[in-house]
């Protein structure tokens, strides 16, 4: 089964899947908010920040589990891998992605463990 991305998640989750930065930053709009397991970070520099450190630091990879739209918010479910400290968290790690695009760029994301 082949699940279908809006053509801007489905960036998301290849640009990470390549291990690709400047793909990834470039997903962002300059207003962008992304909300990470409860911590918050607003704008292109700290999202770089964050996005270095905690997905292509980690070699992260996103296995695509399932995709739903909510009212204009995409949620991608994910089976999450990667160099990161397992501490505390579930086997396997499965995380939802709301993302919320306009005109192409992610104003909008919010990562948190599925089920939390």
């Amino acid at each position: 089964m082949t699940i279908q991305l809006p053509p801007t998640v489905a960036a998301y989750v290849r640009s990470i899947n390549d291990h690709n930065r400047a793909g990834f930053n470039a997903l962002f709009a300059e207003n962008a908010v992304v909300n990470d397991i409860g911590r918050e970070f607003r704008g292109p520099a700290a999202i770089k920040d964050w996005s270095d450190r905690e997905i292509f630091d980690a070699m992260v990879t996103l296995e695509v589990i399932d995709v739903a739209d909510k009212g204009g918010e995409t949620i991608v479910t994910t089976k999450v891998d990667g160099n990161f400290d397992r501490t505390g968290l579930p086997d396997p790690v499965i995380i939802n992605h709301h993302i919320t695009a306009k005109g192409g760029k992610i104003v909008g994301l919010t990562c948190r463990l599925a089920g939390g």
